[in-house]
């Protein structure tokens, strides 16, 4: 007889008969800009030192610019950084060939607030954090909505009621992802365990499995890795801990040959950022400021979600998600914020157990 799934075993609070529920998976992310056939502009997109083939965060930018290539006709180029000290000369470098100048990543935030001033002429576009100009975009993302939905997932499918949260370095949108994370394991199980380590690279999977494997030897059986390329390690470490462990992945599928190890992925829409910056630029419609994207803009989702988690959880989940969108639940977004929030549990959403409920 083949044993069932953990994930298919009903969430270990109690069994909840639910009053709404809705779809949880990842919406397609949309532009929000026209486009038009216009001259082909020239977009370069310079890396932080992690670079291109992170099966994260830089590979999700780059295909934003590879859709623009084929969509909009653009001339999409790549600038690798080999270390920090090389930001402030490849965005230069940029700058003097390209139209739209693209910094992928909030490490560079210092060295685009140094060239951006200098080239005023042209445009440039900043992801994960914002630099003030009035030839910037700034694209910064709600992560903790997304990692409040996983955190709450990973809750109702435990089965040691300890969980684990790996990062790379705790730079505000990696401390977003975790403390969302922790809000919605506690808002689920107050008295979850949550094991939260940082390896301070995101550049370094096999500390990354290291890191992991310690976290599955001290319990945990889901782990949510935000980490960038550190965090392919996590799924290393999961092939070798073997059946009953699971990997939340950060920015998009990792999974890679592990597969069956990704329970969901923290979708950030980091290529229709990259997107809609080109089609900015190509329409002659540039807009400097802020675009800060969550679940309401598409720009934040949990998808990718394993084909065997109950219905039940799943339609929990759903509910979290609608609650966000509908203002219900602000996640925290730092540590000051998670201190003062109030744990909202599927009850409070308006759940009933199935001793108040007809049977489903």
């Amino acid at each position: 007889m083949t044993p069932r799934s953990p994930l298919t075993t009903p969430f270990n609070r109690r069994r909840l008969v639910l009053a709404s529920g809705g779809a949880i998976l990842a919406a397609p992310f949309l532009s929000h800009f026209a486009a038009s056939a216009q001259d082909a502009i020239s977009v370069t997109m310079v890396t932080d030192t992690a670079g291109i083939g992170d099966e994260s965060f830089s590979d999700m930018a780059k295909a934003g610019g590879d859709r623009a290539t084929e969509e909009l006709g653009i001339e999409f180029r790549i600038l690798e950084s080999q270390t920090p000290a090389d930001y402030v000369q490849n965005l230069t470098d940029a700058a003097k060939k390209s139209d739209l100048i693209i910094a992928a990543g909030f490490l560079m935030q210092d060295a685009l607030a140094d060239v951006a001033p200098d080239f005023a002429d042209k445009h440039f576009a900043i992801l994960d954090t914002v630099v003030e100009g009035d030839n910037i975009v700034s694209f910064e993302f709600r992560e903790q909505e997304g990692s409040f939905l996983a955190g709450a997932l990973a809750a109702l499918v435990t089965r040691t009621n300890t969980i684990g949260f790996i990062g790379g370095i705790r730079i505000p949108p990696v401390m977003r992802y975790e403390v969302g994370y922790v809000a919605g394991a506690k808002s689920v199980n107050p008295d979850i365990e949550v094991l939260i380590s940082y390896v301070d690279d995101f550049e370094d999977p096999g500390t990354g499995k290291e890191f992991t494997l310690a976290q599955y030897n001290n319990g945990a059986d889901i782990v949510l890795a935000a980490a960038g390329r550190t965090g392919t390690g996590a799924f290393d470490a999961a092939k070798e801990k073997g059946e009953g462990v699971y990997v939340i992945a950060a920015d998009q599928d990792q999974s890679g040959p592990a597969a069956d190890f990704q329970l969901a992925t923290v979708i950030k829409g980091l290529d229709t950022a990259v997107f809609d910056a080109c089609q900015m630029v190509q329409s002659g419609n540039f807009e400097a400021g802020i675009r800060n994207l969550g679940i309401t803009e598409k720009g934040i989702d949990l998808g990718a979600i394993d084909e065997n988690v109950a219905q039940d959880v799943l339609e929990v989940v759903a509910m979290y998600k609608a609650a966000i969108v509908d203002g219900a639940i602000v996640p925290p977004a730092d540590d000051d914020s998670l201190r003062e929030f109030r744990f909202i549990s599927p009850e409070d959403l308006g759940a009933a157990s199935p001793e108040a409920s007809p049977a489903p």
